[in-house]
This record gives C-alpha cells, structure tokens and sequence, in this order.
C-alpha cells in the first residue's frame, strides 16, 4: 500500500468512526446515570436499535474469514449457523422475549435465582463470566487484530515484528472498544452497533459485487453467469458427513445451541431486555433474523467467488477472503472497510465486556453487599463499580489474547468447543424453569455438574473413541438432562409450586404482525436451503422446475396468509 493509499485509509477509517462516535455520544447523554439506564438503556430500545445490535453483536471478524473460507474450501454447508438462527430468533419473538419482559428481568441469572434460589443463580454466573473472561472475549479480540493484520499487512507498515503487532492491535482495538462500554453503557453500544451494521452490511453487498465485476473480466453479469454455471458443487449448502457442518446437525444440537445462544445468552439477551416495550422487541428480534438470511450472500459467496478466481491453491482457507479483498475492492474504500472491520470486532467485544460487567455486578456484587449492610445498593455505586469491573475485564482481556498466538492450535480447539460446556443446561434449565412450576433447585444443580463433567470427558478425555460429531452430542445431553430436570421434579418436587410473579415495566401488548412475520421468516429460511441445494443453485444445469415449483408454493402461501392478516381487525400495537 502506497503511501498516499495508507494516508486515505486512515482519514477515511477515523472520519466514519469518530462520525460514529460522536452520534452514539449525542443518543446517550444523560442516560447512564442510573441502572437501568446504564445496564438496560432506560429500557428504551426500539427495534432499529435492537435489530442492528443484535446484528453486530453477532458477526465479527471470525465470520467474516471463517465463513468465506470455509465456503473457499468446502461449500455453503456451514451457512446452516446463520440461517437456522432465523428459526431461534422466532423462538424468542414469541416465547422467551414476553416471559422476560413481563418479569422486568435484568439478567439471566436474575431469573435463574427468583425461579430455583440464590446457588443456581450463582452457578450460572460462574459458568457466563468463565466462558467470557477465559475465552470469548479475549478470542474476539485475537481473531479480530489477526484479521486487522491480515488485512492491512500492519508488521509491515509498522515495522514491528508479527506478535509485537499482533499486541500492539489488541491493545488499540480493545481500548477503543472498551470506551463504548465502560462510559456508554448498553445505550452507546446499540447505538455504535447499529451505525456499524449500516457500514457492515454495505461492504457485504459492495464485495461479492466487486468480485463478480473482477471475474466476468469487468462485466457483472458475466460473472454471475461464471458463477452460476461452473463449480456449482460449491453453492451447495447440503452438507454430507464430511462436511464442515453436515446436513443433518441442524436437526438435532444446533437446534439447542441457536436457542442458548438466541434465547438464553446474556450477552446477546440483553438489549432485547432493553426493549422500549414487547412489540418494539419483537420487531428488532425478528428483523434480526431476516439479517441472518442474507449473511450466505453476504460472507459465503465472496468465497466461492475467491475460489473461481484463485482455485485450490491458496495456502489456506483462511487467506480467501482477506486475498478477494486486497484484489477487488478499491483503494478509496479501503478505509471505509477498516472501520467496518474494527467496527464489528467492537460491537462484539464491547457487548461482552458490557454484559460481564453487569452479571458480575448485578448477580454477584450487588447481593453480597445488600447481604452484608441490610440494605439496597444505590444505583450510582452500582454503576460506578460496573464502569471499574469492565476496565478490569478489559485489561485482563489484554493479556490473555496475545497468549493465543503461542499455542493457537490447542486454545483454537478450546474455543470452538467451549460454549458446550455451558450452552446446553443453561438452555434446559431455562426451558424447564419457564415452563414447570414443581421441578426443584436440586434439578438445576445436578444438570450444571453433570454437564460440566459428562461434556468435559467427551470433548477432551474420550475424543478420540467417541466420533459422534458433536452437535449430536449436544442433542443428546439435552435430552438426557431434561429427563434428570423432570426426574427431580418427580421424586423429590417443591413444596410450594413456583409462580410466575410478574413486574411488568414496560407495555407487554404484543406486535400484531409478529406470528405472520415469523412464518415468512421461516419460509425464508425454507427458500435459501431451497436456493442453495442440488435442486437450485447446485444444480449443474441451474435451478430447475422443482424450484420454481417450491418457490412458487411458498410466495402464493405468503400471499395467502398476508391477506387474511391484514384483514382481521388490528387489536395490537402496529
């Protein structure tokens, strides 16, 4: 990169960001004061804020080179992680979301203790901070300063050797996020996330459009006609067993690992409990899901182009994106690009640090204290304890990150399989909380440890002899602990069944249009399986008639369902 290249990428990476900046600072003034202000922005979220949050929140620079990679080395198999997400946004449209509004819950735990008692919400709390501070948030930020650097070649630029660079990111990525959470509270991160989304999904589309443009030889439409017609075993999203992820998963554990992570995941909860009322939240969850729709578009297809353009003979997967990058994408944007990059690193960095902070200070430091004095802790103090618990995390987080560079193999494996450790009896003791009044703490108790422990020997003791891929194991402890909940409820139930007690803080009136969104959504879903499948996309001679028929049958069902919505008489909010 030139250096009048380098000189434009920087001016236009920090005018968007500090436009950025400077907005999320004007919509949150005043607001972190108190804690619901700070925690849950007021409660005043509306679904644009929620949808784009919830959309940034989600994607970081993990998908954006993993995703394409995998569809560069492989095919569309692993698009089932984002699109069947759509499924469990509707589960949290219309199930979890009403339970939590209607308890004014603000986290997870929080439930978890009103529902079983105080040694359940303590459990779950070590589980969420444990995965966080260990794992996630400082992968984030490693995967993110790796894709910086990938990106932008910075030992180069810098002249700093690879892992003096590789700390030298970290530390600036995770100050700067760490500023959105620690002063900004839930309000500047929706806020930040959801002008990030704007800049996010305009690279998605602007990308495969470049790289079409860059293998028709300067014609689009050639490229889509190369696309379309050679190769196309790689638009195929059916994944066989030897695919990334086979087609058959998505029936079984990542049924439960989209609800744990939709459903029942703090950090990605929390601005749906910020909602402003039901509808609004309803609004965002599920627009979200649509957003999720279009990531195969988005983050797969660029891959696939990568592969027309390169063949096989990348060093690595992962070099397919950030390659179809440098060649394809004007220098002018290059900046833009940047900031959206660092952008979508930040919004998943921050909403972590941000909801660490406030299990840590909410579940676990506001109870010790109102224990020890007899009293409720003033919401100044609680804010004021969260601001120094995020920086805490945050420089902790530091630390920890870089260490991935020495041993990124084994920490790699951990990552990918450490959620499993907690994802699959925090989604069954919430279900069965929700949903049971007679089942016991007991239950709860003895579903954590025997997960933790069961999960732990498959994955890391008994690996090699157990092959069962492990989405299907995830199935099969799900039901395994149901029945030790329900077992629990049975020989040993409580005394005095638990009722919901309900506090509502906002309008739980529901979203008229919330049920005939969620079956378009899910017909949505239906269509991309559809598109990208040997019947559509992945047909050597192109989509036939049996997906013009199923397609067809799909419009006219929607077509149908709409008009009769439409009709009944509106008693709920628009």
């Amino acid at each position: 990169m030139s250096g009048g290249h380098l000189f434009l990428t920087a001016i236009t990476c920090i005018v968007f960001m500090a436009l950025v900046g400077w907005i999320s600072w004007r919509k949150t003034r005043g607001t972190t004061e108190t804690k619901e202000g700070y925690f849950l922005a007021g409660r005043g979220l509306g679904a644009t804020f929620i949808a784009g949050s919830l959309l940034l929140t989600n994607l970081s620079a993990e998908q954006l080179i993993g995703l394409n990679g995998s569809s560069y080395g492989y095919n569309m198999s692993s698009m089932a992680w984002e699109v069947t997400a759509a499924v469990a946004t509707i589960a949290m449209a219309l199930i979890f979301l009403p339970k939590y509004l209607a308890g004014a819950f603000t986290t997870l735990p929080q439930f978890l203790g009103d529902r079983f008692d105080p040694t359940v919400r303590r459990m779950s709390v070590l589980l969420f901070l444990l995965g966080y501070g260990l794992v996630t948030i400082p992968s984030v930020l490693y995967s993110g300063s790796l894709a910086v650097i990938s990106f932008f070649d910075v030992p180069a630029l810098t002249g700093l050797d690879d892992f003096e660079a590789l700390v030298a990111t970290v530390i600036v990525i995770g100050a700067i996020g760490s500023v959105y959470a620690v002063f900004g509270g839930l309000r500047a991160v929706a806020v930040s996330d959801t002008l990030n989304g704007i800049g996010l999904l305009t690279i998605g589309i602007l990308v495969p459009v470049f790289g079409l443009i860059a293998l028709g030889n300067g014609s689009f439409f050639d490229g889509l006609s190369v696309l379309s017609n050679d190769h196309t075993h790689k638009l195929n999203a059916i994944g066989d067993a030897q695919a990334p992820t086979p087609f058959g998963t998505i029936f079984t554990g990542m049924i439960f690992a989209n609800l744990f992570y939709w459903c029942t995941n703090q950090y990605v909860i929390q601005r749906t409990l910020g909602a402003q009322n039901l509808a609004e939240g309803q609004k965002g969850v599920l627009y979200s899901g649509f957003f999720k729709i279009m990531v195969p578009f988005l983050m797969m297809v660029p891959g696939v182009i990568a592969f027309h353009i390169y063949g096989p003979g990348l060093g690595t997967i992962d070099e397919a994106y950030p390659r179809l990058i440098r060649d394809v994408l004007p220098y002018w944007l290059s900046g833009f690009f940047l900031a959206v990059l660092l952008g979508a690193v930040f919004s998943s960095f921050n909403s972590l640090l941000n909801s660490a902070a406030t299990l840590l200070t909410l579940d676990i430091y506001a109870p010790a204290r109102e224990k020890a004095r007899g009293r409720k802790v003033d919401d100044a103090e609680l804010v004021r304890v969260a601001k120094i618990a995020s920086v805490v995390i945050a420089l902790f987080s530091f630390v920890v990150a870089p260490l991935l560079y020495f041993s990124p193999a084994g920490l790699w494996q951990i990552i990918r399989v450490f959620t499993g450790f907690y994802n699959i009896p925090t989604v069954v003791i919430v279900i069965v909380g929700l949903f049971s009044a007679r089942v016991p703490a007991l239950g709860a108790k003895l579903v954590i440890v025997f997960h933790v422990v069961t999960y732990g020997l498959l994955r890391f003791v008994f690996d090699d002899a157990v092959t069962l891929h492990f989405l299907h194991q995830y199935a099969i402890l799900f039901v395994i602990e149901l029945g030790i909940m329900f077992a629990c409820g049975w020989l040993a139930p409580r005394q005095e069944a638990w009722s919901f007690v309900r506090n509502e803080k906002v309008d739980l009136t529901p979203w008229a249009h919330a049920i005939p969104l969620s079956i378009t959504l899910m017909s949505f879903v239906v269509a991309t399986y559809l598109l990208f499948s040997p019947i559509g996309a992945a047909r050597s001679e192109g989509p036939g008639m049996a997906f013009a028929l199923a397609i067809a049958a799909l419009v006219m069902g929607n077509a149908v369902m709409w008009a009769r919505a439409l009709r009944r008489p509106r008693l709920s909010h628009q």
